[in-house]
C-alpha cells in the first residue's frame, strides 16, 4: 500500500509543475515503479481538483496505444485519461504555446458516443455505440522533466496529457472501418508520421473496447455524449512554438493545428504571459 503522504505529495508535484511551467522530477519515487492502482488515485485526486474549480469533463483519452509510442516510452500496455472542456480546440485554430510544457503531436481517430457503454463484452455493442468517427490531432504533454516517464508517472499525470483538436464533421461507422484508416502527419509541410488504423491496438475500435472495460471496472463508464480519443497511429512527434501540425487521415479527412510563436511563461522574464 503506498502511503497517503506519498499520495498527496505526488498530487501536488504535478500541479506545481503544472502552474509554474517547470516539469517536475519523475514521482516513481512516491508510487513506485509498477503500483499503477495508486497512479491512478493520484489521476482521481487531480481530475476532482480540476472538477471542484470549474473544469468540465467531455470525455476520455487512451494512451499508449502504438507499439510505435510504447517503444518511445518503454512500456507495453494502454492507459486512459481524461479530457477537459478546455483541453479542446477547433480545427485550425491557433494553440497557445504558453499552456504547454513539453509538447507532442500524434495522429489519431476519435470517437462520438451516441449512447452509454454499460456492457463492452460484445464488440457489437461497442461499435454501436458510436455515433461518429472524426481525424484527431492529440497533443500530448508530460509534467515530467524530459518525459523520463514510466507507466505509474503518465497515469498520474493523465496519461500525458495536453490538449487535442478533433474535424468538425464526423464519419459513419457504416462509411469506414477504423483500422483500414492511413494517416500522414505533416509538421510545416514535411512529412513526420504515418501508420494506419491497425498501428492502434490493431483497430481503434479494439482501443475503445478497452477503454469501455476499464471505465466499467473503476465504476465510471462510458457515456453518451463522451468524446474518445482512441490512441496513436504513429510515433509521437515533438512540438515548437509556431509550428503548423497537419495530419491526413483517410477517409475521415484532414485536420490541422496551429501553434502560437509564443514560448512557455516562465521561459520570459518577470512571469509574463
Amino acid at each position: 500500500m503506498i502511503a497517503l503522504e506519498n499520495l498527496s505529495a505526488a498530487v501536488e508535484r504535478l500541479e506545481r509543475a503544472s502552474a509554474s511551467g517547470v516539469p517536475c522530477e519523475p514521482i516513481a519515487d512516491l508510487l513506485g515503479a509498477s503500483d499503477i492502482d495508486a497512479a491512478y488515485e493520484v489521476q482521481k485526486r487531480i481530475t476532482e481538483r480540476r472538477i471542484a474549480g470549474g473544469a468540465r469533463l467531455v470525455g476520455r483519452k487512451i494512451g499508449l496505444t502504438s507499439r510505435a509510442v510504447q517503444a518511445q516510452i518503454g512500456v507495453n500496455r494502454p492507459d486512459f485519461g481524461v479530457l477537459f472542456d478546455d483541453m479542446q480546440f477547433a480545427d485550425g485554430a491557433e494553440v497557445p504555446f504558453s499552456r504547454l510544457l513539453q509538447p507532442k503531436a500524434e495522429a489519431e481517430v476519435a470517437f462520438l458516443l451516441a449512447r452509454d457503454i454499460p456492457d463492452a463484452s460484445d464488440p457489437v455493442a461497442v461499435r454501436d455505440a458510436v455515433a461518429l468517427a472524426f481525424p484527431a490531432l492529440e497533443i500530448v504533454d508530460s509534467r515530467i522533466a524530459d518525459w523520463r516517464i514510466g507507466i505509474t508517472d503518465t497515469v498520474a499525470d493523465n496519461a500525458s496529457s495536453g490538449v487535442f483538436v478533433i474535424g468538425a464533421k464526423g464519419v459513419a461507422l457504416d462509411a469506414v472501418q477504423p483500422a483500414d484508416v492511413v494517416m500522414t502527419m505533416l509538421r510545416n509541410g514535411e512529412v513526420v508520421s504515418h501508420g494506419t488504423g491497425r498501428d492502434c491496438l490493431d483497430d481503434p475500435l479494439n482501443a475503445l473496447a478497452w477503454l469501455a472495460r476499464t471505465a466499467i471496472e473503476i465504476g465510471l463508464p462510458l457515456r453518451a455524449g463522451d468524446i474518445v480519443l482512441s490512441g496513436a497511429l504513429g510515433p509521437m512527434v515533438p512540438v515548437r512554438p509556431g509550428d503548423v501540425f497537419e495530419a491526413k487521415i483517410e477517409p475521415l479527412g484532414t485536420i490541422t493545428a496551429r501553434f502560437s510563436e509564443k514560448a512557455r511563461f516562465s521561459e520570459k522574464e518577470g512571469g509574463e504571459q
